[in-house]
């Protein structure tokens, strides 16, 4: 493996247990889930944010070399209008055609997730702009 990818692993396994978890297990596959509903509103728009974060994201881990809370602020820029989006098309005030049963249950847990992940990445990006610019795994 190459040094950059093996800071970058490192970074992320220096996570806490919980982060490492909340990533892989539940962030990341609520978000990927969009891909597999491309025939209903929400997941175009949810799809939209979830490739925004990964292209902004990934250039960002590679160039920081691991975990950085800069990571934080594309979250923020996506999941924010999403986050006002999801409530509007569960309501049928967005969009077009009726809400299916999958769009439904997708947008309820695509809100929840999104929505606690919202309130680290708030954090994290005020602490980043604060200047905590340190990479874990990486000190």
């Amino acid at each position: 493996m190459q040094p950059r990818m093996q800071d970058i692993w490192k970074s992320y396994r220096s996570l806490p247990l919980w982060v490492q978890i909340w990533v892989a297990l539940i962030l990341v596959p609520v978000n990927a889930a969009a891909f597999f509903l491309l025939d209903t509103w929400l997941g175009v728009a949810a799809a939209i944010a979830a490739a925004f974060v990964v292209l902004t994201n990934a250039p960002i881990m590679w160039v920081c070399r691991g975990m950085s809370r800069l990571m934080s602020v594309p979250h923020v820029f996506a999941w924010l209008p999403l986050q006002i989006l999801i409530p509007l098309r569960l309501t049928g005030m967005v969009g077009s055609g009726s809400v299916s049963g999958a769009e439904w249950v997708f947008g309820i847990i695509l809100f929840l997730i999104n929505g606690i992940s919202l309130v680290f990445d708030v954090v994290d990006s005020w602490r980043w702009l604060r200047g905590e610019r340190e990479v874990p795994g990486l000190e």
